[in-house]
């Protein structure tokens, strides 16, 4: 839904309904009155810009949301929406190319709100390799990328898991924050088939419960991959890019990666 199809009235109720709070519990919290943001859901009362602010921080609406709500409310956008090259980001880009570098020889991937690669560390094309080209252009997404049959799933050892995990991430993901893009991502990959020629075992005592576990041509790689988003962004740009950094779950995959980059 956005400000061309419903009100400011109708967007707030969506998005408490989204965030499964009643009046009374989202009025506690944005210090107002139940009655006040009743008036406000049913379009009986106008709400002033701050207090469209004040509603969407209690709701936790993301940056791109909140202008659509300002818009909505007849105010101008409070949030811009920079080129990742803009100068005001550079900054934000060394940031960037220093965790990047940093993290070799283990891969690492910068990615949108919509899981497209923005930018990615030597190390990726251990991840890469035997890609088709109609995956990486345009642009790569994360997600076909690793569950298209083309990609990184003809190489997966544990191709269901990875497969469940990933839908899973992206099914919060939406819930989170009604995209209709990313609900489009969501239903194509959901539909790719799931190779069934590999049965895949129970794994060992681990700390995480899906590791990603790639067929090489020098033995399986195993790993594991944490994400790091930016504190406190103030564009739309920035609040949207998150860094997934891979690492090696075992002492055999991290020789493996050492050796692949020459250190």
């Amino acid at each position: 839904m956005t400000a061309t199809t419903a009100g400011i009235g109708g967007l707030l109720r969506e998005w408490r309904q989204r965030r499964k709070l009643s009046q009374l519990d989202l009025a506690l919290t944005a210090d107002t009155s139940s009655r006040h943001l009743s008036y406000l859901e049913t379009g009986r009362s106008a709400p002033s810009r701050s207090m469209v602010l004040r509603l969407c921080e209690a709701l936790d609406v993301p940056l791109r949301e909140r202008n659509t709500l300002l818009l909505a409310a007849g105010f101008a956008p409070a949030y811009r929406e920079s080129s990742l090259d803009a100068a005001e980001l550079s900054p934000a880009r060394a940031a960037i190319d220093a965790m990047l570098t940093a993290h070799e020889p283990y891969p690492a991937v910068v990615v949108d709100r919509w899981w497209d690669v923005v930018a990615g560390n030597a190390a990726m094309p251990v991840l890469m390799t035997g890609v088709p080209d109609h995956l990486l252009n345009p642009r790569p997404n994360v997600y076909r990328l690793v569950l298209h049959p083309d990609g990184l799933a003809a190489r997966l050892e544990n191709p269901r898991q990875v497969r469940d995990l990933f839908l899973e991430r992206l099914r919060r993901q939406v819930a989170a924050t009604g995209d209709a893009r990313l609900r489009e991502l969501h239903d194509e990959v959901k539909t790719y088939p799931v190779r069934d020629d590999s049965p895949e075992t129970p794994q060992p005592s681990s700390a995480f419960q899906v590791p990603i576990r790639i067929s090489s041509p020098v033995g399986p790689l195993t790993m594991f991959s944490t994400m790091a988003t930016f504190g406190a962004p103030a564009d739309v740009t920035l609040s949207e890019l998150a860094i997934e950094f891979f690492y090696p779950l075992d002492d055999a995959t991290a020789t493996v990666l050492r050796a692949m980059a020459g250190h």
